[in-house]
Formats: C-alpha cells, structure tokens, sequence
C-alpha cells in the first residue's frame, strides 16, 4: 500500500500582546491617580519659618525616618504599617530604634502642628535621641512674604 503522505498544520506561535498593553496602561493611569493619595499622611499646620531645603542627594539615599505630632500632640511614624494611626510613645521608640538600628544614617525629622504644646515636640525629640537618631530635624512650611 502507497501511503500518501499527510499534510500536517503548522502551529501558530504568535503571542496576540494588544490585551497585555492595554491591561499595562488601565494599571499604569490607576496608579498615577491613587499615588498622590497614598502620600497624604497626617493633616498638620506646620509653623512657616525661613529655612534651607534638606540635602537632595542624602534624601536619595535614605529615607527619612518621620515622626509627626499633630494639634492633640498624638504621634505618628512613617515606617511600621499604617502611617495614620496614632502611636504610643513606647512604639515609637521600639520603631525607631529598630529603623536606627538597621540604617544609622537615616535622616530623622520632626513635623509637629504649630497647635501642639513645645514640651510635647521635645519629648518626641526625647524619643528619637533615645532611639539613636545623632541629628533631629525639624520640617516647617514656607515662610510668606508680604510684598
């Protein structure tokens, strides 16, 4: 018996990648508009007061380590889960001191509500000196000039 020989069909190995561009750029417009809102943070009223901008390059290489008071003197971390629930001064300490730890150069910055007492700024300075941090930093608002 004559075989005939039979015709086999070639396999396509083409990826179709149109759906996959259009899945990156849904992705790419949903973070653009939710990352300005995930940088929010605590609603403070900084004291405005001249002041030199920190180092851009040192701020490249570390993030800051940020602990913000607001008017009713409650503290926040920016490290350590949620940045908007209120910490006790022991946490604070046990955070920071796990951040100093870890990265000693981590520039470390205070940002307090212009409503809250000094001696509460102080303690949470207290706090972070004892954490290890050498330098403690004070982040103010732009001071307005009247012209």
């Amino acid at each position: 018996m004559d075989a005939m020989p039979r015709r086999r069909r070639r396999l396509m190995a083409e990826i179709n990648v149109v759906p996959y561009i259009d899945v990156m750029l849904v992705l790419l417009i949903i973070f653009m508009i939710t990352a300005p809102l995930l940088t929010q943070g605590i609603q403070l009223d900084l004291p405005a007061v001249g002041a030199e901008p920190l180092d851009a390059e040192m701020l490249e290489r570390h993030e800051p380590l940020v602990l913000s008071i607001d008017a009713d003197g409650r503290l926040y971390l920016n490290i350590g889960g949620d940045e908007e629930t209120p910490l006790a001064d022991d946490a604070v300490l046990a955070r920071a001191s796990a951040v100093m730890r870890r990265e000693p150069e981590t520039p470390v910055l205070v940002r307090a509500d212009q409503a809250v007492t000094h001696g509460r700024v102080v303690a949470g300075m207290r706090l972070l000196q004892e954490a290890g941090a050498a330098r403690v930093g004070i982040v103010t608002g732009p001071l307005e000039t009247e012209r």
